[in-house]
């Protein structure tokens, strides 16, 4: 069923103000956690920040972004890397002024480079970080988080560190572990009683009326001024926000290249997580809605909207999860809802400025600590119960210890480092050589005689045919010889199968040259079949073996396109060598071939009469699919191939049968249409039997008839069994 219009927009607006609901608070506990670290008296400007930053980044990030039902706020990776430079700042004695300013070229940067990103279409690459790292990452992100709010949450003094405040419970103050256990006491428990109400706005409210209940008893609590309990006054020590901003102009005296030159790492570190953030939000909400977004044009639209948030001062942020999956849930539909999380972000501030002042800072650490917790991927540990992901378990840790003793950067970068590790690893103990089998009983589609087929499988372990697959490069060349060795000494040919190799370096390549070297040597061939033109990195591997020498003429190696055209010339050799192959300078009579040795000159004299001789030009229809006819085809000379029509055009090629075999004999028993195309392979002489003449023979030579038909089916049974020793080989 259609939506309509009118449906659609009041569905964007339930869903854009029920988002805003979400992100509000956690954006002001956000912003009150960074600019904290710069001093007390900064923790109201924090709020402000984190309500700006929703408000920019609600009206700019789905005007340019795009994607629909996307919903963007400052978030937990914002906050983490902002309040640990905000904090590094201050320990070497930074100017808090100047670190206003700081803060905010660093998400200027951030912004520019998720633009740059976009504009350069490094979205996808972003999405392929490895889910060890992005697991690990996120998790220290939330353990740093925890560790900078639960000295809030006890109270200790500002610079209390997360294990002095552990270990010294003297300077715990009550009134806010009380406010804040209630604020998360209540966000746990709210969804089990209602999921109209966001959990965070019920848990904020739980730790506001908390708070102004303890203030009934202490009514020092009422008071704003010197309050260390409540955010404070909104502007903080610098008045109203006009003032803050031109504080920040102030301070651009202050900046210079190497303070630029030391904003670049956070920077970038900002925007990456930034980034991933919101495309994994992305992925979610496509998953969730059918829907395809654009990456690139999503990082350029939360880039600008960064930009804007950092020019006036707000807290940068992301596409969140928690607040997108409440405005789709809500009714949301297209990216208005995002806009109109933004303008319900504004009309609260201007409603609610008063009310933000009383917010208890115990209440927002109460609200982080939970995300946090949420944050940090407890399933991971599932992992250590399986040998096969341990290992998977270990990049999570060493990004999670790198992001909280290094920095957030140096962790991505080591998880990426340790999933290429893994990967090679992986590459390395998986098997390159998906199976190798000889000669004797795997045949290509050439239909032979019975004495061809009892040489092949007599000599047939001269060639054998290797299906190669995965990445052959410098970690697998090892494997790669060690796996094929011992065919090495005992083949003249050997038959290498790409069709499922990945990726092939000059190592490998390397590798392939001197077993082409080994075999030649012993008077033998390297053949090459299927050989991809286009791998997946977009390489030609066929030109490359050209550049590289590998397939040149005068070598011992050959190239075909398909497999069976390989085999069919490797036993084509053998058959030869053991002079089994007559020079087909005259056609066969019909006592020469196959289905008709041991009968009488004289019935056969007879028979023939009731044959009638065919040349057939290269090229040309023998018959096709669908085509009425009865007739049996006994080839004299020549070789014909038997394909299938397919609907795009191409071809699929059934089998071959050369000088000696027949071919027709299924329309020749049952009468029906023809099941194939048969196509003369070259000039083709034959005999051509059909079944209302070879009835009018049986029927004054019915013991001939019934020998005749005796021997059709035994060929046939014959070759029946030579393809299910072949099936059962292959199943090995």
């Amino acid at each position: 069923m259609k939506t309509s219009r009118s449906e659609t927009l009041v569905g964007d607006i339930w869903g854009g103000t029920a988002a805003m609901l979400v992100a509000l608070p956690s954006a002001i506990a956000f912003g009150v956690t960074i600019f904290a670290a710069l001093g007390s008296q900064y923790g109201a400007q924090g709020a402000v920040a984190g309500i700006l930053g929703t408000v920019a980044m609600g009206l700019l990030a789905p005007l340019f972004g795009g994607t629909n039902r996307l919903i963007s706020a400052p978030c937990a990776p914002a906050a983490a890397v902002l309040s640990a430079f905000a904090i590094d700042h201050m320990a070497r004695g930074g100017d808090p002024r100047l670190g206003l300013l700081l803060l905010a070229l660093l998400g200027l940067m951030a912004g520019g480079l998720q633009v740059l990103m976009g504009a350069l279409k490094l979205g996808r690459l972003i999405k392929y970080m490895p889910y060890p790292v992005v697991s690990g990452y996120l998790s220290g992100v939330g353990m740093i988080i925890i560790a900078s709010q639960l000295p809030r949450f006890l109270g200790t003094p500002k610079g209390t560190s997360f294990w002095n405040a552990l270990a010294s419970p003297n300077l715990w103050r009550w009134q806010g572990m009380a406010v804040g256990g209630a604020t998360i006491a209540v966000m746990l428990l709210a969804p089990r009683v209602t999921k109209k109400v966001p959990a965070p706005v019920l848990g904020l409210a739980a730790g506001i009326l908390t708070y102004l209940g303890l203030g009934l008893m202490d009514p020092a609590l009422l008071t704003l001024a010197g309050n260390s309990f409540v955010v404070g006054t909104l502007g903080g020590g610098e008045g109203s926000v006009l003032d803050a901003l031109a504080a920040r102009g102030a301070s651009l005296g202050q900046l210079g290249f190497g303070v630029l030159r030391d904003l670049l790492v956070p920077a970038l570190t900002l925007a990456v997580l930034l980034s991933i953030d919101t495309l994994k939000t992305c992925v979610v909400l496509d998953a969730l809605t059918r829907t395809r977004h654009d990456s690139n044009r999503e990082l350029m639209g939360q880039g600008i909207g960064n930009l804007a948030a950092a020019a006036l001062g707000g807290v940068p942020g992301a596409g969140t999860m928690g607040a997108t999956l409440v405005n789709m849930s809500s009714g949301a539909a297209t990216r208005l809802s995002g806009m109109v999380e933004g303008i319900a972000a504004l009309i609260a501030f201007v409603l609610l400025a008063p009310l933000i002042s009383w917010v208890p800072v115990a209440s927002l650490s109460g609200i982080l600590l939970v995300i946090g917790v949420r944050m940090i991927n407890w399933s991971s540990l599932a992992f250590l119960k399986s040998r096969s992901t341990v290992l998977d378990f270990c990049v999570i840790a060493a990004v999670v210890a790198c992001a909280l003793s290094v920095s957030l950067i140096v962790a991505s970068g080591v998880g990426v480092l340790l999933a290429v590790l893994l990967f090679l690893r992986e590459q390395v103990h998986g098997s390159v050589v998906r199976r190798v089998t000889s000669g004797e009983v795997t045949h290509s589609k050439r239909v032979r005689v019975h004495e061809e087929m009892d040489i092949l499988a007599e000599k047939g372990g001269q060639f054998a045919v290797a299906e190669l697959q995965g990445s052959l490069f410098f970690g697998t060349t090892s494997q790669l010889f060690h796996s094929l060795e011992a065919d090495l000494k005992l083949r003249r040919y050997l038959i290498l199968d790409m069709r499922r190799v990945q990726s092939v370096d000059i190592t490998a390549a390397h590798m392939l040259d001197q077993i082409k070297d080994m075999l030649g040597e012993r008077g033998g061939m390297l053949i090459f079949s299927h050989i991809p033109r286009s791998l997946p990195s977009g390489r030609d591997m066929q030109h490359y073996f050209d550049q590289l020498g590998l397939v040149r003429s005068g070598h011992p190696v050959k190239v075909f396109g398909e497999v069976d055209e390989a085999v069919e010339w490797a036993e084509d050799h053998i058959i030869a060598e053991a002079a089994l192959v007559a020079p087909e300078e005259s056609p066969l009579e019909l006592a020469e071939i196959e289905l008709f040795k041991g009968r009488k000159k004289e019935t056969l004299t007879e028979l023939e009469g009731h044959m009638e001789a065919r040349v057939v030009p290269a090229g040309e229809k023998i018959f096709s699919v669908g085509n009425q006819g009865d007739e049996l085809f006994l080839i004299r000379k020549g070789a014909v191939r038997i394909v299938l029509p397919l609907a795009d055009g191409q071809v699929r090629h059934l089998a071959t049968f050369g000088r000696g075999s027949f071919f027709g004999e299924m329309a020749f028993l049952d009468g029906e249409t023809r099941s194939a195309d048969a196509i003369a392979f070259t000039d083709v002489h034959l005999f051509v039997l059909s079944r209302r003449n070879f009835d009018g023979f049986a029927d004054s030579h019915k013991k001939v008839g019934l020998v005749l038909m005796e021997g059709l089916a035994s060929i046939l049974a014959g070759r029946l069994r030579y393809t299910n020793a072949e099936l059962r080989a292959l199943e090995a």
